[in-house]
């Protein structure tokens, strides 16, 4: 029996908007609708993305709504390949020319005054990216939102500078959006050996296949810059909107924290920094419950906008239309979680500074929690006794992923105790906090492991653990070792109050499916192993090995819960 999908057309173009079919360079020609054209000149807003311009999904008719009202003209663009769009489909590629080319025809247009703008999230986040490296002169000022400049659609987006396990959402991802113009909705079935085999029947299905797919499987990376790396571009002003639970976190807070090292970029580039996830669902609404739920319900969009809009309408003011002047405009803005909104001249914030917390107990750490134990590093911590635990890696019984989807991470934001308590799970615990605890900037461990297996992957999750015992995420990494440690392992940065009562938890694994592809346990592409090996690995910690927590911490309470409001 053939898998079952469904093919997802282009929605129509709304009456107020005027479509127009651009073309660049190679002659190829791209849809673009362009809202707010009957007016005088004025600055215009570009968006570059693959989703279906027209689409609820992207809701680009509403957030024409609030650009045009404040005075922009909205252009909006499937990029090649995509819906409307003519070309080849194939993401991360072309986009540095077609983004000069669609600026220069904005310029060109008689609703324009010659400023653009550019704004969105993840894809069209690196659109905004790729028009950077193309360096075209009218480009005034960018809001990439939960996104990346890096181009690593088969790979975990953390740690570009260690190995990283296969990202099965990302290789998903391209097996259902990158096929042709419109994209697919099926479910594959993820139990098939090999992998491959799963994405195979879905292609026979459609009678078509994905050229990023086939990359991805086979670890080609793709050459998305023609042009310089963003980073060594002109620069210009960027607002930053990072989310603190979004799944592309770590690798948009690289972006900033590495820009911040180079003098013109970091005197142009803000940080705003909200308790979201991929999908713009919040922490203090967590888990959603339909009336919250904007992918159905029209009012909860319609207060999501507002927040999704704000930052970039204030930023754009300053630099499209200079009603302020820059210094108006915090250099950080971020929201501590549980507490509220927060103003700094950088990140992390003055006053904040590294807390070390040393693993414990091992003896305990497999079981439920707390497990071991997470306590601040001794001086004289070398002196203490060495002591190791070792935890099972099984490919018939893989450690579950906390959600399917961590695009939408906050939607469910389940409670994780359950996964803790497997024994093929390590978990170490904090006593309970007996005052706020505020956990603001990077995140990372330091783990002394080592494997039977040639290689292996570390899967680290840092959990707040309730008085009830639910156990829910605040951050999460991963590496691939091939070697024994000690692994350092990011995970990422955050603003998050660790409340009165509450306890921090590290939990530790060596699969996460399936957000993740099973590791071979061999030499073997895990996408095509038919029989991936079982490994034991062994974490050490003490003595001359401590495996570590840091965190990064304000030295006080950070004001009154509720803050200050951007």
């Amino acid at each position: 029996m053939s898998l079952a999908f469904e093919r997802v057309p282009a929605q129509p173009v709304p009456e107020h908007a005027r479509q127009h079919m651009v073309r660049m360079r190679d002659g190829l020609r791209l849809a673009t609708d362009v809202y707010g054209h009957d007016r005088g000149p004025g600055p215009a807003v570009l968006v570059r993305l693959p989703y279906d311009k027209n689409s609820r999904y992207v809701f680009f008719d509403r957030v024409a709504e609030r650009f045009t009202a404040r005075g922009y003209v909205l252009v909006v663009q499937d990029v090649r390949g995509k819906f409307r769009s003519e070309g080849a489909t194939l993401g991360w590629t072309g986009e540095v020319d077609d983004g000069y080319d669609t600026i220069e025809w904005v310029t060109r247009q008689p609703w324009s005054n010659g400023a653009v703008g550019m704004f969105g999230d993840s894809y069209y986040g690196f659109t905004q990216w790729s028009a950077v490296s193309s360096q075209h002169p009218a480009l005034r000022a960018i809001v990439p939102r939960v996104t990346t400049t890096g181009v690593r659609p088969g790979l975990a987006t953390y740690d570009a500078s260690v190995a990283q396990p296969c990202w099965l959402e990302g290789v998903d991802y391209q097996a259902h959006i990158w096929i042709d113009n419109e994209t697919y909705e099926y479910e594959a079935d993820l139990t098939k050996r090999p992998l491959v085999a799963a994405y195979e029947e879905a292609f026979a299905a459609i009678g078509k296949r994905s050229d990023g797919f086939d990359l991805a499987v086979h670890g080609i990376e793709l050459t998305a810059y023609n042009g310089p790396h963003p980073y060594d571009a002109r620069p210009v002003p960027v607002l930053h909107c990072v989310g603190w639970f979004d799944n592309l976190g770590i690798a948009h807070m690289r972006d900033y924290t590495e820009l911040a090292k180079r003098p013109a970029w970091a005197a142009v580039q803000y940080l705003y920094a909200d308790t979201i996830d991929h999908e713009n669902y919040f922490l203090e609404q967590a888990p959603v419950q339909p009336e919250n739920d904007h992918m159905a319900d029209d009012a909860a969009l319609s207060t999501m906008l507002d927040a999704y809009c704000g930052p970039a309408l204030e930023f754009f003011g300053v630099f499209l239309k200079d009603e302020a002047a820059p210094a108006s405009l915090p250099r950080v803005r971020w929201k501590l979680g549980h507490a509220g909104w927060r103003t700094s001249p950088a990140w992390p914030p003055p006053g904040a500074v590294p807390l070390d917390l040393e693993l414990g107990a091992a003896h305990a750490a497999l079981g439920p929690l707390p497990g071991g134990t997470l306590s601040p590093a001794a001086d004289d911590a070398a002196d203490r006794s060495e002591e190791a635990v070792s935890w099972r890696y099984d490919p018939d019984d893989l450690v579950p992923s906390a959600v399917a989807n961590t695009f939408m991470q906050l939607h469910g934001h389940p409670d994780e105790s359950a996964t803790a308590a497997r024994d093929d799970v390590l978990v170490f615990t904090t006593a309970a906090a007996e005052e706020p605890l505020d956990l603001a900037g990077p995140v990372s461990a330091v783990l002394h492991v080592e494997s039977t297996a040639p290689t292996y992957d570390l899967f680290v999750r840092l959990l707040d653990v309730a008085p009830d015992g639910a156990a829910r995420l605040v951050l999460r990494g991963c590496v691939q070792a091939d070697a024994p440690g000690p692994w350092q392992v990011g995970l990422g940065h955050t603003g998050y109050r660790l409340r009165p009562g509450h306890r921090l938890a590290l939990m530790v694994a060596s699969s996460d499916f399936p957000n993740h592809v099973p590791n071979s346990g061999t030499a073997e592409n895990p996408w095509f192993t038919t029989a991936p090996k079982a490994s034991l690995q062994k974490l050490t910690t003490g003595g001359a090995r401590p495996s570590r927590l840091r965190l990064t911490v304000l030295a006080a309470p950070a004001g009154p819960e509720g803050g200050e409001r951007p």
